[in-house]
């Protein structure tokens, strides 16, 4: 079967009142933007309410449904043969051929659903319904009516060609990206992270990302690593802007002055410091992380109270009630799994304390920090104004 179009179905965009056409104008920039690199020729566009993809000459029909499928704001990827506007004796052939080549087994339960847009054409959706059931019956009398539950819905849309179309591939559904503005993503080499990241970028939120480098504890692989992460991750959230910081010194004096039990904390707070000066300077509205309670010791309700003291922006958890395997089931759907277990440790894991506190206070830690005052801004301005920026994704 060769596919001319693919009808596009969105979900909560349908809901969105008068301001609706900008929901759906993101959504046609997000297809142009996924199928840009798939082989082919498409002309996105909208008509009557709907969102099409046209296809011009030959295109991979596989890479268009998988890059599709990555578009948030698509809840329905419908595969349309189009034929020219004929009578109905003539409709009912093309009909009966569509059927036959699309469920050559027979045996299903179907039902035609007629819509005429063209309201110059002589017959109403009533009669098209009644006529074209009729022709599938008679070509195909193995095959049943049902109205209420059927196998295949046969769509039949008259408009200034004839759609015909009866698949309906599941999309991914949430908001297309930059809908709703842009948040900074803390973004490690582990399973978590990518994850929120894929999970906020589905509810239309621009992705930017931090990621923490320490060599030479770390490796070039662990930051490479964390870069084809962000890769994985823009194939659904578009490009995403990736500040790569050097945090070793910054490490090294957290290690050398505070308690040893407050490492994690002290630490995380100071990539939460860091973050959202990149995230306020670029117009971010949040920042996301990955943690979920009680995960580890530094996500416990009293350490992300400790982390959360120092950021004056929202910071937004996905997985905050989320167990570990329901974060891995969904990185294996998104496809990053693999790339995270690689063993290449980030910053977060050399300098892990034998006994981490689990229920740090607040004016503790604060008082910890103290220890770093010297240092700490001179530090903490180095490593801004040398981090590495580079753009991934298409």
């Amino acid at each position: 079967m060769t596919f001319h179009s693919f009808l596009i179905k969105y979900g909560e965009i349908g809901i969105k009142g008068k301001n609706r056409y900008m929901f759906e104008d993101a959504l046609v920039r997000q297809i142009r933007y996924a199928l840009q690199d798939v082989d082919g020729e498409f002309l996105v566009h909208k008509c009557h309410g709907r969102v099409y993809v046209d296809c011009e000459g030959e295109y991979d029909y596989e890479e268009t449904i998988e890059s599709l499928k990555k578009v948030f704001g698509i809840v329905g990827i419908c595969p349309v043969v189009r034929k020219p506007v004929k009578e109905l004796e003539e409709l009912k052939k093309d009909v009966v051929a569509y059927v036959g080549e699309m469920y050559p087994e027979g045996s299903k339960t179907f039902k035609v659903e007629a819509r005429r847009a063209n309201k110059r054409y002589p017959v109403n959706s009533m009669e098209i319904n009644c006529e074209l059931g009729e022709a599938v019956l008679e070509a195909y009398p193995e095959m049943k009516v049902d109205v209420h539950n059927p196998d295949v819905r046969l769509n039949v849309e008259i408009r200034e060609e004839v759609y015909l179309y009866s698949e309906i591939i599941p999309g991914p559904g949430g908001m297309p990206v930059g809908t709703n503005g842009s948040a900074m993503l803390l973004l490690s080499g582990g399973i978590d992270s990518p994850v929120a990241g894929y999970m906020i970028a589905k509810r239309g939120v621009e992705i930017e990302a931090t990621y923490f480098h320490a060599p030479p504890y770390t490796s070039e692989r662990a930051k490479e690593k964390v870069i084809d992460l962000a890769r994985l991750v823009s194939a659904y959230a578009g490009p995403i802007k990736l500040h790569i910081v050097n945090f070793t010194d910054i490490q090294l004096a957290i290690y050398e002055k505070c308690p040893h039990d407050e490492l994690t904390i002290i630490m995380r707070r100071y990539m939460m410091r860091i973050a959202e000066y990149f995230a306020k300077k670029d117009g971010c509205l949040g920042l996301i992380t990955g943690e979920s309670i009680g995960q580890v010791a530094s996500q416990t309700m009293q350490s992300l109270a400790a982390t959360n003291a120092v950021c004056t922006l929202p910071v937004y958890r996905p997985l905050i009630g989320f167990d570990k395997r329901e974060i891995v089931e969904i990185s294996e759907k998104i496809d990053t799994y693999e790339t995270s277990i690689q063993p290449f440790e980030d910053c977060c894991t050399i300098f892990v304390a034998k006994h981490p506190v689990t229920k740090p206070n607040v004016e503790r830690i604060e008082k910890s920090e103290l220890n770093l005052s010297e240092s700490i801004e001179e530090l903490m301005k180095t490593a801004i104004e040398t981090a590495e920026v580079i753009t991934v994704g298409k």
